[in-house]
């Protein structure tokens, strides 16, 4: 192990001792550096964190837009946002590419999201995550786990590009989706490719399913032990890292939607990927708290008996809970998908400001 140093915070010991990997959950450059001293060894990020990214920074943005707009004058505002989302990419990417090399390409990788827009057309996707794949060697592409996400997964996969599943909050998302990851993987082999720096990744966005059982319980006014609902991810994910550990998936869990530390905490010790927005993890580092395994610890059985009166949480902890057919009607994959979609709007609604000011 590498030694720490005579102080260091939970994050890093955690990163340092056990094969949970730390991931910081934008791609913003100045928390990126931050993050990598607290042992992140990757990045992640999606439509909305790039369209908050470039609203946060305008005064360095803003020339940086015109700029891309006047080189290229034939170009609207969604082909201008998103060259600034692939530039802004591609120098986190940089960052991250000592980790990269030492990693072998299992880490040190950043995460770019293909266009929300593109969700309906399996090959568009694959085209995208391709041009994605190719902007920097380092490079992860999400793919959403829906049914159209699913084929392109596997497609892409087998051309050589390391996909971080997205859009995904279930145990059958999660295993159907490493699946098409093996499938795409036995392909590319068999074809005489090498396949031993690919870094495949499976998020499983525990906050968000957390967020939309609230959602359903309000609506639906059950009575219910609240605390049970902060669980539900957790429970979800913990089956899925046991069931890809099982079965030798080659691809790794992802924990996403951070909402509270024990999305950290509880996963510590597995072979896993945990990636908290930088504000979480400022909160963790400075605690004083002594990171211990806790991936094999099971959820409070009264907690999943709780959770287990709600069909949506059942469908998503069963393994067989869903088909791939019905991942993109799940409640959670359509509010998020529709987030996405309405973080590209506001993408191009901020350039089109730029370029064309209010009278």
């Amino acid at each position: 192990m590498t030694d720490l140093p005579p102080t260091p915070g939970p994050l890093l010991v955690a990163a340092r001792t056990t094969p949970t990997a730390l991931w910081n959950d934008s791609s913003d450059l100045d928390e990126l550096r931050q993050s990598i001293s607290f042992g992140a060894v990757g990045a992640t990020c999606n439509p909305v964190i790039a369209y908050n990214t470039i609203k946060q920074n305008l005064e360095s943005w803003i020339p940086r837009l015109k700029s891309i707009a006047e080189n290229h004058p034939t170009w609207g505002e969604s082909d201008i946002g998103w060259q600034a989302v692939k530039d802004m990419s591609v120098e986190a990417a940089a960052l991250l590419k000592p980790i990269f090399d030492e990693h072998n390409g299992r880490n040190g990788r950043l995460s770019v999201q293909t266009d929300p827009r593109l969700h309906r057309d399996a090959g568009a996707i694959v085209a995208q995550a391709v041009e994605f794949h190719e902007m920097a060697e380092n490079i992860v592409v999400k793919v959403p786990a829906t049914m159209i996400g699913v084929e392109a997964i596997e497609e892409a996969t087998a051309l050589g590009v390391s996909i971080n599943v997205t859009v995904s909050f279930s145990v059958p998302q999660a295993v159907r989706t490493a699946e098409a990851i093996e499938r795409g993987l036995d392909r590319r082999a068999a074809a005489g490719h090498d396949i031993s720096r690919m870094g495949p990744v499976v998020t499983i966005m525990v906050g968000r399913l957390d967020d939309w059982l609230k959602e359903v319980v309000a609506r639906e006014k059950v009575f219910i032990d609240m605390s049970a609902l902060e669980w539900a991810g957790i429970a979800c994910i913990k089956k899925a890292h046991a069931i890809f550990t099982e079965r030798g998936f080659r691809s790794r869990v992802l924990s996403a939607a951070f909402r509270n530390v024990n999305h950290w905490a509880s996963l510590v010790g597995g072979d896993l990927v945990v990636s908290p927005p930088f504000a979480w993890q400022e909160i963790i580092n400075a605690a004083d708290y002594d990171p211990v395994s806790r991936i094999d610890e099971p959820v409070r059985q009264e907690y999943l008996d709780e959770l287990n009166r709600l069909e949506d949480f059942r469908r998503a902890y069963d393994e067989d809970g869903m088909t791939p057919s019905e991942f993109g009607s799940f409640g959670p994959t359509r509010k998020t998908l529709r987030q996405f979609l309405a973080a590209d709007a506001d993408l191009d609604a901020l350039v089109r400001d730029i370029l064309i000011p209010a009278p």
